[in-house]
């Protein structure tokens, strides 16, 4: 298939991070390797829609969440949307499947007792705990992705102007406030580890480093976070991605404007924040429910 066009078309044109590019690619690759089951081999100027129904029909019967079918049929769409740009294809197969319904499912969200509870785990005789507490701090201050901690970088702080220069999804820049406790664990960690550190060259300019002096991996601050969640005896299902929607719902349940969260989180859609006034509602009758006289029993 013309995956290479595409390839550099996701990259240029759309400007879609390495991540997302990848995954489109994988849905692509899914299509391929149905389309050479048969005899002769599916080609994007030979396939028409029930071949993309019988493939969504067999990835649907191996098991793959909604979630996971919704995002293959965009990137399928998202393909051949892009053959028919290039003039590769004269109809869009794609262009009346629908993806199924996935419904919206409300992310857990951490206290802040919670938050100060698996904070009050860290042990700070270890030398790593500075650091992964500035993570945290950064996490829950800023609301960030985990692949945007990763990639912060020094020369992208403003921290007496209470700001960082993010770049997000899609290569999209925005400036997130900082808060004080957050700025405070940061010069700690500065001061106590990085500076005596002997840093790889390439990496001098990113923020948190592991102890070989290279940028810290996604994978570690999954594994960091998994280790306090169990010591903080936490039962909820926890990831990094867990403190961002923290943030969001802490932010909303005080009243702050919408489209300020959208702006922080970096959302390119309204839409995509909304999830947390659901979330605010959710709780909110979760209160009339335990305390209303009218609800109980």
């Amino acid at each position: 298939m013309a995956q290479r066009g595409y390839i550099n078309y996701l990259r240029l044109e759309k400007s879609l991070s390495v991540n997302s590019v990848k995954a489109y690619t994988a849905d692509i690759e899914k299509l391929e390797a149905f389309g050479h089951r048969y005899e002769p081999i599916l080609l994007p100027s030979t396939i028409v829609p029930n071949d993309i129904r019988q493939f969504l029909k067999e990835i649907n019967d191996i098991g793959l969440s909604a979630t996971s079918q919704a995002r293959i049929v965009s990137g399928i769409k998202s393909f051949f949307g892009y053959l028919l740009l290039e003039k590769e294809i004269k109809t869009d197969p794609s262009e009346l499947i629908e993806a199924p319904k996935t419904g919206r499912k409300l992310p857990d969200v951490l206290s802040i007792e919670e938050i100060e509870l698996m904070l009050n785990h860290l042990d700070m005789t270890k030398e790593e705990s500075t650091r992964n507490r500035a993570i945290i701090e950064i996490m829950y201050s800023c609301g960030l992705r985990v692949s945007e901690v990763v990639d912060l970088r020094i020369s992208n702080a403003r921290f007496d102007d209470g700001f960082l220069r993010v770049i997000g999804k899609g290569n999209k820049e925005r400036l997130v406030p900082i808060g004080s406790m957050a700025i405070k664990w940061l010069q700690h960690y500065f001061e106590q580890t990085r500076n005596h550190m002997l840093i790889k060259t390439g990496h001098e300019d990113n923020i948190f480093l592991n102890r070989r002096g290279t940028k810290l991996t996604r994978a570690m601050i999954f594994t960091i976070i998994k280790d306090l969640t169990m010591k903080a005896g936490i039962k909820k299902n926890i990831s990094p991605h867990t403190f961002r929607h923290s943030f969001a719902t802490h932010l909303v349940e005080a009243g702050a404007d919408l489209r300020a969260v959208q702006d922080m989180l970096g959302h390119a859609s309204i839409t995509t924040t909304e999830v947390y006034t659901h979330l605010d509602r959710h709780r909110l009758k979760e209160e009339i429910i335990s305390f209303h006289p009218r609800y109980k029993v």
